[in-house]
């Protein structure tokens, strides 16, 4: 079976996107018009008396509250909306092996580490992996490598002209 995700929208109940991750192509002003056509359609439902599915245009929208974010997936109409709200429930779950009891709060300040999650979850729309045992170290290496990489290292106090010209080369190569 085929299945695949056109994208996935985090946003709070106030309406404000906390994630976005887009498996087709459109324009920035399309974007901007999905984002706030699907919270509005979302927020508006009555949660007691409605489900979690909604016909939208020619997809389906296949969406989940959290607390208080809202997880939503759009996928085609003939596609299977309990897979999708599987995948959405696997996302938490991952979300919450690595954050510990995710909070809205964990995706605004560690938005790279949620799509880090999300990247080795879920890639060009189709659930690539879904094991909590291989996405977290694969997360936890990722975020190692960005540390070693973007942290600024502490050089020791000498006269840098004194040192020679190949000398930062070779130690930021080993690094790697």
């Amino acid at each position: 079976m085929w299945f695949q995700i056109q994208f996935i929208l985090l946003f709070n109940r106030q309406g404000s996107l906390r994630l976005q991750r887009w498996y087709q192509a459109n324009s920035d002003k399309e974007r901007k018009r999905i984002i706030r056509d699907v919270t509005m359609t979302v927020l508006l439902r009555n949660s007691k008396t409605s489900s979690n599915f909604v016909e939208w245009r020619d997809l389906t929208l296949v969406y989940r509250r959290y607390a208080s974010l809202y997880f939503c997936c759009a996928v085609e109409k003939n596609d299977n909306e309990l897979i999708t709200l599987e995948i959405i429930h696997r996302y938490v779950e991952h979300l919450d092996k690595f954050f510990g009891n995710v909070c809205e709060l964990d995706v605004i300040f560690n938005f790279e580490k949620a799509y880090y999650i999300l990247d080795e979850f879920v890639i060009a729309g189709e659930v690539v992996e879904t094991s909590k045992k291989k996405i977290v170290p694969a997360v936890e290496s990722q975020l190692l490598i960005m540390e070693v990489t973007f942290l600024p290292r502490q050089l020791p106090s000498c006269d840098l002209a004194a040192w020679p010209e190949q000398s930062l080369f070779w130690e930021f190569n080993a690094i790697f």
